[in-house]
């Protein structure tokens, strides 16, 4: 088993510092879109979640929003890309969370275009309407989830294979801090566009942004599949019975972030860091909370009992041997750090997982 267990993430009234008015959130039907959504509601907030229901999954994650956000999420079926929907949204928000995007390397190496569009674009689209509402007065802040992507392969870090996993040489650093950019697939140039450009519409208009470059995250509501989501993918697979597919050997590392200890790190940024400008942060589990795909399938069969097996093809492309991030600025300054471990952390996932099953219809993925 990998860890031991940790307290429960959250707090009563994380995001009650946010400025007056509806949250939007776009993306809002996603993975993190749907659980920052359901924490805001809980809190007594008024949320706008926008969007185009394109991912499969995401069209139970809205209903979730519909039954399960106390008739305080409004949703509403539009596409990042349309630029008048966003500016609407956006001129009656107060503060603004972007998650929209086309999330997997493969999807963007079939269609660069569109994934240009919806990353790039749809994000400028964002930006374009925040800097109208500043020029009227209204300032609202934003948080923008970047990707380590943005890093390249990482071929030039130094590390070597060590039974399961990757492991920094003996004397390497053993997290990713302030490393230059290198952008690696249609996707990963996509978000590192968008990244740059909420960057910089901080420096050049004041903007409030805040990027999160974040490593593996994972938890209740997750769309997981081959492509993307890999730990989500992971746990169905497990508890369906059947196989998965590693890219790869198989000893690839990322440091793991359950979704909840990410909501803590998007309460502890916005709360204090309101001013206008630009900053990123590497967001993820740190060093303390790394796994390798093969310890994933390892402690997925002692968690559920399941064989998983495992079928393995060729590296992908950027893929990443080793990223593990440095958290040192986040927590310098907000002082946040994750807490739940990788065991509890599936234990969780596990555990919804189970219980989404058990409630979709006959026939029907959970």
């Amino acid at each position: 088993m990998i860890g031991s267990p940790s307290h429960a993430a959250g707090g009563a009234d994380r995001f009650g510092h946010l400025p007056p008015g509806p949250v939007l959130v776009l993306g809002g039907a996603g993975f993190i879109g749907t659980n920052l959504c359901l924490a805001l509601a809980a809190e007594g907030r008024e949320v706008v979640a926008l969007d185009s229901l394109a991912r499969p999954g995401t069209g139970r994650n809205a209903q979730t929003l519909r039954s399960s956000g106390g008739g305080r999420v409004a949703f509403r079926e539009a596409d990042v890309r349309d630029r008048a929907a966003v500016e609407a949204a956006v001129r009656e928000a107060g503060s603004v969370f972007h998650f929209a995007g086309q999330v997997a390397v493969t999807t963007s190496l079939e269609d660069p275009r569109e994934d240009f569009e919806v990353n790039a674009l749809g994000t400028l689209n964002v930006l374009e309407a925040l800097r109208s509402e500043l020029d009227a007065g209204r300032p609202k802040p934003l948080l923008f989830t970047s990707t380590n992507k943005v890093y390249g392969g990482l071929e030039s870090l130094n590390v070597r294979r060590d039974g399961d996993r990757y492991a920094p040489v003996s004397g390497s650093p053993a997290a990713v801090g302030d490393v230059g950019l290198d952008f690696h697939s249609p996707y990963g140039c996509s978000k590192g566009a968008a990244d740059q450009y909420a960057l910089d519409y901080g420096r050049t208009f004041g903007l409030s942004t805040t990027v999160f470059r974040m490593s593996c995250i994972y938890g209740p509501h997750q769309c997981g599949n081959a492509d993307q989501g890999w730990v989500a993918h992971f746990v169905r697979a497990a508890l369906a019975g059947e196989g998965v597919t590693i890219y790869g050997d198989g000893a690839q590392v990322r440091d793991t972030l359950y979704v909840e200890d990410l909501l803590d790190a998007m309460a502890a940024a916005t709360a204090r860091l309101d001013e206008p400008g630009g900053r990123a942060f590497n967001v993820g589990g740190g060093p303390e909370f790394t796994l390798s795909l093969r310890e994933l399938v390892a402690e997925l069969r002692a968690q559920t009992g399941s064989p998983l097996p495992v079928a393995y093809e060729g590296w992908r492309p950027g893929d990443q041997r080793y990223y593990v991030s440095d958290l040192r600025a986040i927590t310098g300054a907000t002082g946040w750090r994750p807490r739940t471990t990788p065991a509890e952390g599936l234990r969780r996932l596990i555990d919804w997982t189970r219980g989404a099953i058990a409630a979709a219809p006959a026939g029907a993925v959970a």
